[in-house]
Order: C-alpha cells, then structure tokens, then sequence
C-alpha cells in the first residue's frame, strides 16, 4: 500500500500545482457541510437532497453499503470511524499504516476490504465497483469518479442506483471545469474544512448530534491549545516530509505549504516557514532554498511505519545545520494529523509542545 500511495502521490502532484490538488475548502454544497455551531435541533429528514461538486445527490434513507475509495487519503475512513458508522462501510480502500492516534491503525485494519485491488491509478476500476453494488461511493476528489483513470463515472453509479459523494473541499480535485469558488475553496482549506467533512456525514446518516459532539470535542481541544500559546511569538515551523520525496523534483522532503497545514501549525502558535507560498513549492523547492529558509521547530512527517522520525530529524539537522532547530535539537514528529481528516487535534497539540514547550 506505501508503495501504490507513494506512485499516486507523485502522479497528483502536478493536480495540486495547479490549484486542484490535494484538499480545499467548501465548494459545491456548502450548506451541507458546514460544520454546526449550535446543537442540530431534528433528525435528518429523508429523502435528503443537495448540490455536491454541482451534481445533485439524493439519500433516502441512511446508507448501509458503502465504498470508501482511496484517492490516497485517510481522512474519510477516519472521520466514519469516529462517528461510528464503521458497520456502514462495505469495503475500504484507504488505509496508511502510520497515524497520530495509535489507536486508528487496528480499526482501520479491522475494516472489511471487500477484496478489492487497484488499478494502475491508484483506486478501484469501474467493473470492480459496480459488481460489488455499494449504495455510496465516497471519493476524496471528483477524480475518482474519472472514466479516464479507469474508475466509474458519477452518472454510471446513478444508473446503478448508487449514490456518489465527494468530500466538498476537494471538489476541485480533478475536475477539470471546477469553478471559482471551487478553486477559491481549495486555497483556503483549514482545520473547519475536516470538520465540516464530519458534518456532512452526519446529516447524511441521520446521526447529527453524535458529529456535533465530535465536533466540538475536536474543536474545544485545539482551542484550548489556541488560548494556551496566544500572544507568544510565533516561532518558524517546517513540515518536511522524507519519504515522500517523489513529490519534489530535486528529490527533497516534501515540505508541505499553504491550507490546512499552514492552519495546523497557527493554532499550534507557530507561522509556517514557508507561509505565503502556493501548495507548488512542495514540487519546486531546491536545495539552497531550504537551506537558507528560517525553520525554528523542525516538524518530521512519517510516510510510512518503517520511518523512524528521530533519525529522519537527525539526517535532516545535519544536512541543515544552519537552522535553529537544528542547533537547539528542536523537533516533533507527525504523521496524518496534519492532513485533511479529524486528526488535526492530535497535530495541532503535538506541535504546540515543541514551539512553545511548557504552556
């Protein structure tokens, strides 16, 4: 599976050079997905109807067969696992054998896979998805449901009588005539973004108080961490990930820019060493700019289980020994929690403690 997500990481990074990659904010069914601010006041009422990436979908009741695609993420599967709803899922495609909460590994282990195998993009081809009659498919991006790459379309699943669901902030993602605010949103993901991914799921599985619950459980932790470290300075972070350098085309770490990760490590106190520049520089950033770049807490990304984040920092402060971090020794290691997904509790804290140790 590392190797299958490390091919598909490579083949997306031109997508999200070019303002569709990886994830966004809310864009073609907004309404639905924002995350609730107040207590849901009735149960889902059915059948339910929405615009999602401009195509209207309809629920009739809440889904019991549904089929997660992989679209290299795991921010789906974990938001179904903390609602509850894993006895919906029928087969799951996503998994990355490394995750902020320990505990996530075995439950997505323990989820049915449906014998499902990839095709050479990366996902599960169309003959695949319709044999096994799912009546949800959910994709990360619009192009998992892309003919091109093999996959099933989102009007053949309609014709099957199988609902598609892509999640709202990567509507972008692969579609080619996303619209302005589709774009717009992909600029500006953030934390809100995973969590109104969590409220959408809600309402689409009549279990709206259980995801305003998590909710707020999830957002009352990284604002505790926001009151903890405001008014402090805000120190340099760099999040550098070295086994995905296939992402960079001089072979670096990818150094992850912009979105949700800038936001991550803002609510952690912190300013990302590269704020102001587009998702692009993962793929463009050389040598001599990583060097000079002013980087205060080092951040490690793990890619796979075998990594080991303090040998990864170690390689890392030797290669750049100019850095601050690199003379105080100061670091912390990732993995998912800065993804789009309901993990972003667990990195927001994790950083915290290394930029500003002892609030």
């Amino acid at each position: 599976m590392r190797h299958t997500l490390a091919a598909a990481l490579s083949a997306l990074v031109a997508l999200t050079a070019t303002g569709c990659g990886a994830s966004g904010g809310s864009g073609g069914g907004a309404t639905a997905a924002s995350a609730p601010t107040a207590a849901p006041a009735d149960r889902t009422g059915y059948p339910l109807t929405f615009d999602n990436c401009g195509m209207k979908v309809t629920f009739q009741r809440p889904p019991q067969r549904v089929l997660i695609l992989n679209g290299t993420s795991v921010g789906e599967v974990e938001s179904f696992i903390l609602l509850g709803l894993d006895k919906s899922i029928l087969a799951n495609a996503q998994s990355y054998g490394v995750s902020d909460d320990p505990s996530m590994l075995a439950k997505i282990k323990a989820l049915p896979t449906g014998g499902l195998t990839m095709n050479k993009n990366f996902d599960v081809p169309a003959e695949q998805v319709l044999k096994l009659k799912p009546d949800l498919v959910v994709s990360t991006w619009s192009g998992g449901f892309d003919a091109k790459r093999g996959f099933a379309t989102r009007e053949q699943l309609a014709a099957a009588g199988i609902t598609s669901l892509v999640n709202p902030v990567n509507c972008a993602m692969g579609k080619p005539e996303a619209t302005p605010e589709e774009k717009r949103a992909y600029q500006n993901q953030s934390i809100n973004s995973s969590l109104e991914f969590i409220s959408l799921l809600g309402r689409v599985f009549d279990v709206e108080q259980r995801a305003f619950d998590l909710i707020g459980k999830l957002r009352g932790r990284i604002e505790a961490v926001r009151t903890s470290v405001a008014g402090r300075p805000a120190k340099k972070v760099l999040i550098a990930y070295p086994g995905m350098a296939m992402m960079n085309a001089n072979g670096l770490p990818a150094v992850m820019t912009g979105g949700i990760y800038d936001d991550v490590i803002k609510a952690a106190g912190g300013v990302n060493a590269f704020a102001g520049q587009t998702s692009d520089a993962t793929r463009t950033l050389n040598k001599e700019q990583l060097a000079t770049a002013q980087v205060d807490v080092l951040v490690v990304g793990l890619f796979t289980p075998q990594e080991n984040g303090e040998a990864e920092a170690a390689k890392l402060f030797a290669a750049y020994p100019h850095w601050a971090a690199a003379k105080s020794k100061t670091y912390t290691v990732v993995s998912d929690g800065v993804y789009l997904g309901p993990l972003n509790a667990w990195a927001v804290e994790k950083i915290s403690k290394v930029v500003h140790p002892g609030d």
